[in-house]
């Protein structure tokens, strides 16, 4: 699969209702470019792929919105929305925040936001311009997974 079908992909199931094979997640994950950490910066929106994952749906009940990351030193992993519908920081339910750093997964370096107060890691690709793919990754987790696979758009302000 080159970049442009993986693309193509990427977008047919963020949009698919129905259950995704992460067969076929890491078949696009494989295509995609890897990013910097500084080039991820500034506000996103996240979505999660329905892959039958344990925690498929635990973001939704936290109302997550997305992630924030201001600087490499200061990411804001779990951005939720409060009862007025007001963003903030979920910082009990990441066991704090976290920061970004270049880490080697699959056999490339990459972006990746590692939590401060909890084992896991989250893993970037670049879809385009404005979209990542995110593969989160922890202690405990086999190297065949499974694996919780997401996505994040970015927030034009």
């Amino acid at each position: 699969m080159d970049v442009l079908e993986a693309r193509a992909r990427f977008r047919e199931l963020r949009g698919s209702d129905g259950p995704v094979d992460p067969v076929e997640l890491d078949e696009i994950w494989a295509a995609l470019a890897t990013v910097r950490p500084e080039d991820v910066l500034g506000e996103w929106k996240g979505g999660e792929f329905r892959t039958g994952h344990p925690l498929n749906g635990a973001l939704a009940k936290a109302d997550w919105y997305g992630k924030t990351f201001t600087a490499v030193d200061d990411a804001k992993p779990l951005i939720c929305r409060d009862a007025t519908g007001g963003l903030y920081s979920n910082r009990a339910l990441g066991k704090g925040e976290a920061s970004l750093w270049t880490v080697e997964f699959r056999g490339e370096s990459t972006a990746t936001m590692v939590y401060d107060g909890q084992p896991v890691f989250d893993h970037f690709k670049r879809v385009d311009d404005s979209t990542l793919m995110g593969i989160m990754n922890g202690k405990g987790v086999p190297a065949e997974g499974p694996f919780f696979y997401f996505f994040l758009e970015r927030v034009e302000s």
